[in-house]
């Protein structure tokens, strides 16, 4: 029988640094994780490399690789050996033109309990992702696990409560979100602020809207690798909020670190309880969310 108590953990680094280094560290990071106690275990987007997606260069389709090769093997053996579930974001290489932001959930036995593709993609000075990323065709899924079920979306998807919604109507008891996201550093003293505060709060909105935990596991780190640019500085800051929004773990800005928390059902079930928002859902109203704008 699944337990009513287990342990997620996000885990922020900096991932400036070849694809060999990034997995030797995660390996390592993960598997720290899992010695904390920690069951259900998130990397951050796209760990195997720095954030190439500061410019359109074809050279960085060199960073995907196709399905079950390195990552899933290295992750799927620690998986096993460590009983945990990873969620690994990777870089995926599906066929000559077609690439993706996607991401592994590996269940504690080595074995694939999902894939998920990045559905949201954006495009906003250096974050050029659709240059390289291929919108997402498997949907939104929830995964079960040894552990729980859990679901996983990526970075950009995290301004979206449709997408937060529908993963939560399958049953997810936590919502992970792998990030790539910072600072462009000549903006940061007049906007960044109120940046980072969009950010958490509305991942703080998807948690209490659906009653769910969220997890969000950030990169820290100025990556400038492009000359004559100020690169971006990853503003870290990766966090565990509780089914009512409440903070249940915070990182730091800039230092490397492992977050753990406590997934309750009992708690998220009482919650529920008392906000009915599920119950109160008029879904009879709602067939023009489909439509890109009601005119």
């Amino acid at each position: 029988m699944p337990k009513s108590t287990y342990k997620i953990a996000v885990i922020q680094l900096n991932l400036n640094d070849v694809a060999e280094n990034n997995l030797k560290k995660c390996l390592s990071w993960v598997r720290d994780a899992a010695s904390q106690g920690a069951e259900v275990i998130s990397l951050p987007e796209l760990y195997s490399s720095h954030y190439f997606c500061q410019s359109e260069d074809v050279a960085n389709f060199a960073f995907a690789e196709p399905l079950y090769s390195t990552s899933f093997t290295a992750f799927s053996a620690l998986s096993k050996e460590l009983g945990v579930v990873i969620i690994v974001p990777f870089f995926e290489k599906r066929m000559a033109g077609i690439y993706h932001n996607s991401a592994y959930i590996i269940d504690a036995d080595g074995s694939e309990a999902g894939l998920y593709r990045k559905m949201h993609i954006p495009d906003d000075p250096h974050f050029y992702e659709k240059f390289y990323f291929t919108p997402g065709d498997l949907g939104f899924k929830a995964f079960p696990t040894q552990k729980g079920k859990i679901g996983t979306l990526i970075c950009w998807d995290q301004w979206y409560p449709e997408a937060a919604r529908l993963t939560a109507l399958q049953g997810a008891e936590v919502l992970f979100y792998p990030t790539a996201i910072g600072w462009h550093p000549l903006e940061k003293e007049e906007y960044g602020e109120n940046q980072h505060g969009a950010w958490m709060n509305v991942m703080k909105g998807h948690a209490v809207a659906n009653g769910i935990y969220v997890a969000a596991a950030n990169r820290i780190g100025l990556e400038q690798y492009l000359p004559d640019t100020a690169g971006i500085q990853f503003w870290g800051s990766s966090f565990i909020a509780g089914p009512q929004g409440e903070i249940l773990a915070q990182a730091s800005h800039d230092k490397e670190e492992i977050l753990i928390a406590e997934v309750d059902l009992e708690i998220q079930e009482n919650v529920r309880q008392n906000w009915p928002f599920f119950r109160d859902r008029r879904i009879d109203a709602f067939g023009d969310i489909t439509k890109r704008a009601i005119d």
